[in-house]
């Protein structure tokens, strides 16, 4: 198991068909003591308990994570439970604002920059002294496949806030490096999650050219947390796979 007696953090974990959700079980699989967290209690709360009945060892924290108490209560209670954080994974957040720029609400544009980039500052800044106390930590965020590039219209805020991802992973791997805290991102293409392929209902030709399953997702990812990657930090992995192959 890559990942025995390692404590991990996963943000984002509220339903069951989304990556959050996915990569979590993954790291209970591998061995992993865990944290998960969502804004919702009753959704965080069911996925703890589903990973639970299958012997993970699992914490439920229900946590606003775009305000310092939710942040630093994430990992307060991680700490009382296991004593240490091994690994934290950023992934609270997502695409909900989608309009014409010039029209997009101050309101709307707060909400989706801090839901998606304000939330993983204040959890990595949380978590930042214990890692350099331990003198090692894993910390993966998560941005886009294509970075500012790969803008498109209609959403200006998640596209600006994805952009501080990527210098936010970039800025922290280069302040963790003596200390031992490795920081990376992964940048996936459309992967296939229950709400964007509900969404977006892409035909099996389109799957199999242009999406990236939840399992080469979870690949990169645990090869990101493992010690197989110790000395790889400021990384931005992208991740398009070679398109999915559905009946």
């Amino acid at each position: 198991m890559r990942l025995n007696n390692q404590v991990a953090i996963v943000t984002g974990v509220s339903h069951p068909g989304q990556i959050g959700f996915a990569l979590a079980d993954a790291f209970a699989r591998e061995g992993a003591r865990l944290t998960i967290s969502a804004r919702s209690a009753e959704r965080v709360q069911a996925r703890a308990q589903e990973m639970q009945a299958k012997g993970a060892k699992v914490l439920a924290v229900p946590a606003d994570l775009t305000s310092e108490e939710g942040a630093h209560s994430l990992i307060a209670r991680t700490l009382e439970t296991y004593g240490r954080v091994d690994i934290l994974v950023n992934l609270a957040g997502g695409l909900t604002q989608v309009q014409p720029s010039a029209e997009l609400p101050l309101a709307a544009w707060n909400a989706e920059l801090n839901n998606n980039l304000l939330s993983a500052f204040l959890c990595t800044r949380a978590v930042w002294p214990v890692m350099r106390r331990q003198g090692y930590g894993k910390i993966l965020n998560f941005t886009r496949a294509g970075g500012v590039q790969s803008s498109g219209a209609n959403m200006v805020a998640y596209n600006c806030a994805k952009a501080g991802i990527d210098a936010l992973t970039l800025t922290f791997a280069k302040e963790g490096k003596q200390a031992g805290i490795f920081v990376n991102a992964l940048a996936p293409g459309l992967v296939d999650t229950e709400s964007n392929l509900e969404a977006m209902k892409p035909t099996p030709e389109e799957l199999a050219a242009e999406w990236v399953s939840k399992d080469q997702v979870i690949k990169a990812a645990l090869f990101l947390v493992t010690p197989d990657s110790n000395g790889v930090t400021g990384a931005i992995l992208p991740v398009v796979g070679i398109g999915i192959q559905h009946p």
